[in-house]
Protein backbone atom coordinates (compact mmCIF):
# COMPACT_ATOMS: atom_id res chain seq x y z
CA UNK A 1 0.00 0.00 0.00
CA UNK A 2 1.49 3.48 -0.94
CA UNK A 3 0.59 7.05 0.41
CA UNK A 4 -1.76 7.79 -2.30
CA UNK A 5 -3.47 4.24 -1.60
CA UNK A 6 -3.74 5.39 2.25
CA UNK A 7 -5.36 9.01 1.23
CA UNK A 8 -7.76 6.99 -1.37
CA UNK A 9 -8.98 4.94 0.94
CA UNK A 10 -9.47 8.08 3.92
CA UNK A 11 -11.63 9.76 1.39
CA UNK A 12 -13.58 6.95 0.30
CA UNK A 13 -14.18 6.41 4.03
CA UNK A 14 -14.88 9.68 5.53
CA UNK A 15 -16.12 11.19 2.66
CA UNK A 16 -13.77 13.99 2.22
CA UNK A 17 -12.21 14.86 -0.90
CA UNK A 18 -8.73 13.47 -1.86
CA UNK A 19 -7.04 16.77 -1.72
CA UNK A 20 -8.43 17.34 1.79
CA UNK A 21 -7.27 13.74 3.26
CA UNK A 22 -3.93 14.46 1.69
CA UNK A 23 -3.31 17.51 3.73
CA UNK A 24 -4.67 15.15 6.84
CA UNK A 25 -2.66 12.54 6.24
CA UNK A 26 0.35 15.21 5.32
CA UNK A 27 -0.18 17.11 8.70
CA UNK A 28 0.01 13.90 10.68
CA UNK A 29 2.94 12.92 9.44
CA UNK A 30 5.16 16.26 9.70
CA UNK A 31 3.19 16.57 13.26
CA UNK A 32 5.19 13.19 14.11
CA UNK A 33 8.41 13.80 12.34
CA UNK A 34 8.82 17.47 13.92
CA UNK A 35 7.68 15.46 17.61
CA UNK A 36 11.01 12.83 16.62
CA UNK A 37 12.99 16.00 15.57
CA UNK A 38 12.57 16.87 19.25
CA UNK A 39 13.05 13.23 20.93
CA UNK A 40 9.22 13.29 21.75
CA UNK A 41 8.26 9.73 21.71
CA UNK A 42 4.65 9.78 19.65
CA UNK A 43 1.92 7.16 20.94
CA UNK A 44 -0.96 6.22 18.99
CA UNK A 45 -3.13 3.67 21.43
CA UNK A 46 -4.07 0.81 19.70
CA UNK A 47 -1.69 1.13 17.07
CA UNK A 48 1.93 1.94 18.00
CA UNK A 49 4.95 4.07 19.27
CA UNK A 50 6.89 6.14 17.09
CA UNK A 51 10.77 6.60 19.04
CA UNK A 52 14.47 7.82 18.99
CA UNK A 53 16.85 5.57 19.13
CA UNK A 54 20.73 6.07 19.41
CA UNK A 55 23.27 3.88 17.86
CA UNK A 56 26.49 4.33 19.45
CA UNK A 57 29.86 4.72 17.39
CA UNK A 58 31.20 1.72 15.96
CA UNK A 59 34.11 0.26 14.13
CA UNK A 60 33.05 -1.48 10.54
CA UNK A 61 34.90 -3.06 7.40
CA UNK A 62 34.91 -1.46 4.54
CA UNK A 63 33.36 -3.72 1.72
CA UNK A 64 35.47 -2.61 -0.22
CA UNK A 65 38.62 -3.24 0.90
CA UNK A 66 37.99 -5.80 3.97
CA UNK A 67 41.54 -5.37 5.63
CA UNK A 68 40.35 -2.02 6.03
CA UNK A 69 38.82 -0.98 9.11
CA UNK A 70 36.09 2.07 8.96
CA UNK A 71 35.06 4.02 11.62
CA UNK A 72 30.73 4.77 11.77
CA UNK A 73 29.90 7.53 13.54
CA UNK A 74 26.61 7.65 16.16
CA UNK A 75 23.55 8.54 14.77
CA UNK A 76 19.73 8.25 15.68
CA UNK A 77 17.40 6.44 13.87
CA UNK A 78 13.18 6.59 13.92
CA UNK A 79 12.06 3.32 15.51
CA UNK A 80 8.62 1.68 15.58
CA UNK A 81 6.97 -0.58 18.00
CA UNK A 82 3.53 -2.11 17.06
CA UNK A 83 1.09 -1.55 19.88
CA UNK A 84 -1.19 -4.70 21.29
CA UNK A 85 -3.83 -3.72 19.56
CA UNK A 86 -2.40 -4.08 16.18
CA UNK A 87 -0.30 -7.05 16.90
CA UNK A 88 -3.38 -8.89 17.27
CA UNK A 89 -5.20 -8.07 14.52
CA UNK A 90 -1.83 -9.31 12.45
CA UNK A 91 -2.09 -12.69 13.91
Amino acid sequence: MTKQDLVNTAAEKTGLTKKAAGEVLETILETITKSLKKGDTVTITGFGTFRVSKRSARKGVNPRNPSETIKIPAMKLPAFKAGKTLKEAIR
